[in-house]
C-alpha cells in the first residue's frame, strides 16, 4: 500500500471531517488517495453520523447536493450527492435571522426547496405519489462550506465531507394538502431570484434542480437502494433538495434575500455577521 494512503482509513477520514467542521480546513482526501471512490466515501458516512450522535446531536434529515446541473462543471462534480443534517445545524429563519460567518469554512449560500416527509417514500413512485408523502414545504437556505481550501475537491471528497453541509435555515412552512395539484405543476417551473443587500445576484428556479425538486427524491432513493452502508429515506425526515441558483460566497455585513415567482412561497432572508 502507498505510504500516503496507509492511514487513510474510514475512521481517520471521519475524524478529520469532524475536526475541521467548525471552521477548519484539510487537504482533499483524493490528494492522499487518488483511488478513493464515491462508494467508499459513503462507507464513511455512518461514522460521521455516529460522531454527530456521540456529541449529542439528533439526525433530522438529509441535504441533497449537486442537483443543479449548471454548477457541475464549476466544481467538477457530475452527479448529485447527499449528507446528514442535525438538530444543531437546522434552524427556522424566524428564530435565526442572523448567522456568524466565522462558524464555517469558506461558506456559500444556496436557496433551496425544503420538504418534510410525513410518510416514507418508495423507489419508483410518481411525483404525485411522492407529494402525497410530504406534509409541508418551504423555501430555505443551505449554508455549504468547503473544508478543502479554495473549494478544490472531487466527488468522493464531498461525500466524505457530509455533502459540504454547514447549516439549513427554513423559511415559512406551507401545507401541501390544500393545493396539492397546484404545487405539482408549479414546482418544476417556478423562478427564484437571489439578491445580496438588495442587488440581484443570480436567478434560477425549479427547472434548475434536475427535473424539479421532487425529482431529487427519486434520484436519492435510487442511490440509497444500492447503498449497503446507509438507511433509506424515512418518514419524519427534513429534506433539502439542492440549490436553485449558483452557490454564492458570503461575508459579514451582508443580507441575502430570495423571492419566488410562479409559486406562492414566502420570501426568505438571512443576515451574516
Amino acid at each position: 500500500m502507498d505510504d500516503r494512503t496507509a492511514t487513510l482509513t474510514p475512521e481517520r477520514m471521519a475524524a478529520d471531517v469532524i475536526a475541521a467542521s467548525g471552521g477548519g480546513s484539510i487537504a482533499p482526501f483524493t490528494s492522499r488517495d487518488p483511488a478513493l471512490t464515491v462508494e467508499r466515501g459513503y462507507g464513511v458516512t455512518p461514522l460521521i453520523r455516529a460522531a454527530f450522535t456521540a456529541r449529542g446531536e439528533t439526525i433530522v434529515g438529509r441535504k441533497f447536493g449537486f442537483t443543479n446541473r449548471s454548477i457541475w462543471a464549476q466544481y467538477g462534480v457530475y452527479a448529485p450527492i447527499w449528507g446528514y443534517m442535525t438538530d444543531r445545524t437546522t434552524h427556522d429563519l424566524a428564530s435565526t435571522p442572523t448567522l456568524a460567518v466565522a462558524h464555517f469554512s469558506e461558506p456559500r449560500i444556496e436557496p433551496e426547496i425544503v420538504f418534510h416527509l410525513a410518510r416514507t417514500p418508495s423507489p419508483g413512485m410518481s411525483e404525485a405519489a411522492l407529494l402525497d408523502c410530504i406534509d409541508w414545504m418551504a423555501g430555505g437556505y443551505e449554508i455549504v462550506q468547503s473544508i478543502f481550501p479554495q473549494w478544490t475537491f472531487t466527488a468522493p471528497d464531498t461525500v466524505v465531507a457530509n455533502g459540504l453541509h454547514g447549516a439549513l435555515l427554513i423559511g415559512e412552512r406551507h401545507d401541501i394538502a390544500p393545493r396539492k395539484a397546484e404545487w405539482l405543476c408549479e414546482l418544476p417551473a417556478f423562478e427564484a431570484t437571489l439578491a445580496c443587500n438588495g442587488t440581484p445576484i443570480d436567478r434560477g428556479g425549479g427547472a434548475s434542480v434536475l427535473e424539479g425538486p421532487l425529482s431529487t427524491l427519486t434520484y436519492v432513493m435510487e442511490l440509497l437502494a444500492k447503498d449497503p452502508h446507509n438507511p433509506p429515506l424515512a418518514a419524519g425526515e427534513i429534506v433539502s433538495t439542492g440549490t436553485l441558483t449558483k452557490a454564492m460566497p458570503v461575508k459579514p455585513g451582508e443580507t441575502w434575500t430570495t423571492t419566488f415567482s410562479g409559486i406562492p412561497l414566502a420570501p426568505i432572508a438571512i443576515a451574516f455577521t
